[in-house]
């Protein structure tokens, strides 16, 4: 087989393969196999049918066509890996020659990673915010566990705002009741403007058994974006009564016997939870320094893709929601037009944060080994809430485990820039990340000497779920407000969108 690159950008380049006629006879015969399987001759059992007939009977035509669908694909991943380069997505293909019995040829057009080497990182410096956790961040912790417990008692008296109140809702537009925007039964905080605009305003001062109509824009189901009329009803008031923070809530709400011993673990699971964020904002900006440093022409179908998919998960944010675009590009004070250009350099940004990591792990000669995918599995697994084996059977029949590669190698090389990088805070202080990493992973500064992975501890992504763990499981509150109609509003997907090029890398 004959290869020939030909390179049409930086970033595409045509392939064009000759194979001798003989190395499809495997194909070939294969072919011949299958159709005689199909086929239906007087004489002859399926799967009997000799060559020369089927030949006759359906076309020597319909073979080769068979047998070069079934070669191309071994034959392209062939011509790629003779070629060292490194392709990015699907390509277009078009045989150019098919001489039977003499040779086959066909022409690949792909995109692929631009060619260049990563420059020297060591000496690189970010800075990151202190760890420093206040009072104020002890006691607004403190007072949403106290919500947690909080308990509902009836109020004999008109809805004021921090009251929950059980609600009827009703939605109608021309007349006509718009069901999906309608509920009833619906525990409601007054005041939270949590749900349909207008509803917080049309409650307060409202009794039981009273109510009230409005008229507001539906922002779910069939009918959102029009103007409908809300007749909402309350069915009772409660008063929502907090516990005092005393060593009684400690005992309540954790294990700990004091209000000052649970003050104290709070103060130093926040501390943690800042340390981390610390080796995430590390991790992110050790990228985007080396990325400062690096030019490199970018294919404009990778990034044309990885916009649409991020298009694609704010819709879907925005739908599990409640919101519009346009609801969340108010929310945002952005114009459309700026909401795109964010989104284009960011998957920019991200395209190339990849490339920088796959180069990266190319020259450090980094590996993948089996301990390491699955851990990756395991990790995600629980994450998900499925077990770690059906997750990995997933991944398999679907072909993602490349993917899944290639995911941990890039996490491997953005681990070993970090350790190249001096990382002090905004006090001039340096950071110590391995050490960081062994303290929050549980182990001693001073086990240095112990046997490690060849990546070191854990990342800071991976300890974070541990570092936002409750001082204790708490209870179900008294009563715990309904499900919001489709006509409510959820929070705002801002923060569900903005991902770090590390993650995206």
């Amino acid at each position: 087989m004959k290869t020939d690159v030909e390179e049409l950008t930086p970033t595409r380049v045509k392939l064009t393969v000759e194979v001798p006629f003989d190395e499809l006879k495997p194909n070939l015969d294969k072919a011949y196999k299958e159709i005689s399987q199909q086929v239906r001759i007087k004489g002859f059992r399926p799967g009997k049918v000799p060559a020369p007939l089927i030949d006759k009977y359906v076309g020597r035509g319909a073979v080769l066509q068979e047998a070069v669908n079934d070669a191309l694909p071994e034959l392209y991943g062939r011509a790629v890996e003779e070629s060292e380069i490194f392709v990015l997505g699907q390509p277009e293909v078009e045989v150019t020659e098919l001489d039977d019995g003499n040779q086959f040829a066909f022409t690949a057009e792909v995109d692929i990673r631009p060619k260049f080497e990563v420059p020297e990182y060591d000496g690189l410096e970010v800075t990151v915010e202190d760890a420093v956790v206040d009072d104020e961040q002890v006691e607004e912790t403190l007072g949403n566990l106290r919500e947690r417990f909080a308990s509902l008692t009836a109020a004999d008296r008109p809805i004021q705002e921090g009251d929950f109140a059980t609600i009827d809702l009703v939605a109608k537009i021309d007349g006509e009741d718009v069901e999906d925007a309608s509920t009833s039964g619906y525990s409601y905080e007054v005041g939270s403007k949590s749900a349909i605009e207008g509803l917080d305003e049309a409650l307060v001062g409202l009794s039981a058994e009273e109510s009230a109509t409005f008229t507001s824009t539906l922002v779910g189901g069939e009918r959102a974006g029009e103007e409908a009329e809300i007749t909402v009803t309350a069915q009772s008031v409660k008063v929502k009564n907090l516990p005092e923070l005393d060593d009684d809530f400690a005992q309540m709400a954790s294990e700990f016997d004091t209000i000052e011993e649970l003050r104290e673990d709070v103060r130093t699971r926040l501390g943690r939870q800042v340390r981390l964020q610390q080796l995430s904002d590390a991790r992110d900006k050790a990228l985007e320094s080396l990325l400062e440093k690096v030019d490199i022409p970018l294919p404009d179908k990778v990034v044309d893709e990885e916009i649409q998919r991020r298009n694609q998960q704010l819709e879907q944010q925005l739908q599990m929601a409640g919101m519009t675009k346009a609801d969340y590009l108010k929310d945002e004070e952005k114009t459309e037009e700026e909401f795109d250009t964010e989104v284009a350099d960011a998957a920019r940004q991200a395209v190339k944060g990849g490339f920088v990591l796959d180069q990266l792990a190319v020259q450090e000669e980094l590996g993948v080994e089996n301990e390491e995918l699955s851990e990756y599995v395991v990790t995600q697994a629980m994450q998900m809430g499925v077990q770690p084996q059906q997750l990995a059977e997933y991944l398999t029949e679907n072909n993602q485990l490349p993917a899944i590669v290639s995911e941990v190698l890039r996490s491997k090389a953005l681990n070993l820039l970090v350790e190249h990088v001096t990382v002090k805070d905004e006090s001039g202080n340096e950071i110590d990340v391995e050490a960081v990493r062994r303290e929050l992973s549980g182990e001693t500064v001073q086990a240095e000497t112990e046997t490690e992975t060849e990546d070191g501890a854990e990342t800071a992504e991976a300890e974070t779920a541990e570092a936002e763990a409750p001082a204790a499981e708490a209870p179900e509150e008294t009563e715990a407000p309904a499900e919001a109609p489709e006509a409510a509003e959820g929070e705002s997907a801002k923060d569900k969108t903005e991902e770090s090029p590390s993650k995206d890398a």
